[in-house]
This record gives structure tokens, C-alpha cells and sequence, in this order.
């Protein structure tokens, strides 16, 4: 179990470093400070305390899903599609400014983390709540991200 905590953590957080690399500057560049942006857009320091809660949720989650789901091949496959569509939000969206293709990214990536935290539920009972941080969070940034598209 630690061994399996220890990889998606690794995994988790790594998406999240190679990320970062290409959001640059991200909430603190010109481009984005000048968007008009959602009222409800929380300070710049709530998305990293944000997503190191998620990551490390998502982390347990994992761990013990590879435990009770029986479908391993399912359970890695849309794992894997997490892993592309967290990671390759940030140069869509910061990098190349594609605020649709972002929209449409995230939107995917919700429905996903959607499916892990109500699709598995027979199987993970009460730690589909592990899941719940990373959907809430998703949600919020879908409406941020569908926002900006709408407003600028």
C-alpha cells in the first residue's frame, strides 16, 4: 500500500512540476492579469494550497482503488487520461492562450474525475471522498476557465 501511495504520489505531484513548467508565470503574467476574470476567482496562493490538497487526496484514492478495483486495465487507462488532461491544461490555456481548447480540455478532465469519484463507488464505499477535492476544484475551474472565454 505505501509503495503504491509513494508512486501516484510521485506521479501526481510530477504532473503537477511539469505543469508549472509551462504555465511560466501563469497567474501572475500580463496575459492573464489583464483577462477579465469570474468575481468568484480565488487569490493566486488558493490554487497551490489547492492542488497539493487534491494531489495528495488523489494519491490515496489511488492506492487504494489499485486495491479494490478489479478492472486494473480500466482503472490505469482512465488514469492515464487524468494524467494528460491535468497536465496538458496548462500550456493550452497559459502557454498557447487557447482559452476554447482549454475550456474543452478541462470540461473533459471533470467529466473524468467525475467518473472516478461516482463511477468506482460499489468498489471504494466511503473513500470516493478522497475524490471529492479534485471535483469540487474542477468544477470551480471549468466555470473560471469558461468565464474567461466568455468575457474577453
Amino acid at each position: 500500500m505505501y509503495l503504491r501511495l509513494a508512486i501516484f504520489l510521485v506521479l501526481n505531484f510530477g504532473g503537477l512540476a511539469i505543469g508549472g513548467i509551462f504555465t511560466g508565470a501563469g497567474v501572475t503574467s500580463q496575459w492573464y492579469a489583464e483577462l477579465a476574470k469570474a468575481p468568484w476567482t480565488p487569490p493566486g496562493w488558493v490554487f497551490g494550497a489547492s492542488w497539493t490538497t487534491i494531489m495528495i487526496c488523489f494519491s490515496v484514492y489511488m492506492a487504494y482503488a489499485w486495491e479494490n478495483i478489479d478492472n486494473r486495465i480500466l482503472l490505469i487507462s482512465l488514469y492515464v487520461v487524468q494524467w494528460i488532461l491535468n497536465v496538458g491544461w496548462n500550456p493550452v490555456f497559459f502557454y498557447y492562450h487557447e482559452v476554447l481548447w482549454g475550456l474543452i480540455i478541462i470540461s473533459a478532465l471533470t467529466v473524468l474525475v467525475g467518473y472516478f469519484f461516482l463511477g468506482f463507488t460499489s468498489e471504494m464505499k466511503a473513500k470516493i471522498w478522497l475524490m471529492a477535492p479534485y471535483f469540487v476544484w474542477l468544477v470551480i475551474a471549468t466555470s473560471l476557465n469558461a468565464y474567461v472565454l466568455f468575457n474577453n
